[in-house]
């Protein structure tokens, strides 16, 4: 698999996708004159990417090497063509660019954000916001800097402006970009991502991040559900922060047929599904009681 994420011309976005499955979804895109299909690195880097869309027959290719004044443009004749430089962006081989003609595209100075202007108090409760949203792992750089513009904001006054609400999420995304880099191995949440995966093979809805509390996962998962779902298992964003502060791991399940007989049998699935990834788990076999994953170091990877 290749460490990018897809995004094409509905803004449907696929993660870790084949060299086959880039291919395809690039012959996909020749229906869509003049739509992008864009590339980014998983993690996610500020100003780093690679798009392409059809025109008129030929083929666009743009990308981007971590500014805006390092913004390049060729025009490409075939879509093999096209497909090989991205498959070699995406493996990020050194001369990947190469056998091609590339113009620099002048989008002018890019301005820099002013300083912050906040009290001690008020910039530390940023960071912090932010820090927090990064270290659950599932946040976009996009949504980390809608927070921290919005986390300070009162009464209709804004003081972190939208330029340098980007700026602090970008250093705060690359800090925790480079710390995620010194991982080595399979981290506990990878674990759980795997036990979902099975279950759902299993016809079990399984999600994670689901919704802000308990009562609104009850209300909304059996939208999720598909038409041969048997049950269903998640952890809301409450559960993600107590995660995240080393207090354990809350999921709640059960079954669409409503009853108590159900619901154990899913929690058992559940319970067996976490063992197997070689998570720890605390449950008393009560279709009542929550399944409580303890033990876990919370080192969700970024994607973006």
């Amino acid at each position: 698999m290749l460490d990018i994420a897809v995004k094409d011309q509905s803004d449907e976005v696929r993660v870790r996708v084949s060299e086959v499955e880039l291919v395809d979804l690039v012959q996909d895109m020749g229906a869509w004159d003049g739509a992008f299909l864009v590339l980014q690195r998983v993690p996610d880097l500020p100003d780093v990417y690679v798009q392409t869309c059809p025109v008129g027959g030929e083929w666009t290719v743009e990308h981007r090497a971590g500014s805006p004044t390092r913004h390049y443009e060729t025009r490409v004749a075939d879509l093999e063509r096209v497909a090989d430089l991205l498959i070699r962006w995406s493996r990020q081989e050194a001369d990947w660019d190469a056998g091609v003609e590339w113009q620099r595209m002048d989008f002018g100075p890019a301005p820099e954000p002013a300083p912050l202007e906040l009290s001690e108090e008020d910039e530390k409760s940023l960071v912090e916001a932010v820090r927090g949203l990064l270290h659950r792992g599932y946040a976009t750089r996009k949504q980390a800097a809608e927070l921290a513009a919005d986390h300070l904001r009162r009464d209709g006054a804004d003081p972190v402006t939208a330029a340098q609400a980007e700026q602090l999420a970008d250093r705060l995304w690359l800090e925790r970009v480079a710390e995620q880099r010194t991982w080595t191995g399979r981290t506990d949440p990878e674990r759980l991502a795997g036990a979902f995966t099975a279950l759902e093979a299993r016809g079990i809805t399984a999600r994670e991040n689901f919704t802000c509390c308990h009562s609104c996962g009850q209300a909304e998962i059996g939208a999720e559900a598909e038409p041969d779902s048997r049950g269903f298992v998640y952890f809301h964003s409450q559960s993600t922060d107590h995660a995240v502060a080393g207090h354990g791991l809350s999921l709640y399940y059960g079954g669409f047929d409503g009853s108590e007989d159900t619901t154990a049998a899913i929690g058992r699935e559940v319970v067996a599904a976490l063992e197997e990834s070689g998570l720890t788990v605390r449950w008393n076999g009560s279709p009542a009681q929550a399944i409580e994953v303890t033990g876990l170091d919370w080192r969700r990877r970024l994607i973006g």
